[in-house]
């Protein structure tokens, strides 16, 4: 959670002219300040969601949301000049960039869902419930 509350929420406050060159890159001009402001209460919020347990689930699936689009609004590896895997690269950044967007987006769907297999379906039921984060798996356990 650190990468997002405080850090990127932070960073786009005391960078606000960097957060709009880099929103610019992968949204019309004008929706560059609209959107720097959704994506830090989106870090904000979520991310305290999680971390609080409350609606934890639902937080961490507009995670995965957001982290998959940044993904591809901002991190467009395909477009880099020379793109390759090997050699000099001006693109191979912005890939594992990419793939690390992915990965995160992956562990919040971990949070949504779970790991057993009536995750989904759970989810659905009640998305705004909490997967109950900080209980305690057995009694007697501090």
């Amino acid at each position: 959670m650190l990468l997002f509350l405080p850090f990127s929420a932070l960073d786009k406050v005391l960078n606000w002219n960097a957060a709009l060159a880099q929103a610019g890159q992968g949204a019309p001009k004008p929706l560059g300040p609209p959107l720097i402001l959704c994506g830090i209460g989106v870090e904000v919020f979520m991310s305290l969601g999680v971390l609080t347990g409350v609606a934890d689930r639902l937080a961490a699936l507009i995670l995965a949301a957001y982290c998959v689009a940044t993904a591809i609004l901002w991190k467009q590896f395909w477009r880099s000049r020379g793109f390759r895997l090997r050699g000099a690269s001006e693109g191979r950044d912005v890939f594992w960039d990419f793939l690390k967007n992915l990965a995160v987006a992956g562990g919040f769907l971990m949070i949504t869902v779970g790991v057993g297999s009536d995750g989904v379906a759970r989810f659905a039921a009640d998305p705004l419930a909490s997967s109950h984060p900080y209980a305690r798996s057995s009694p007697g356990v501090s």
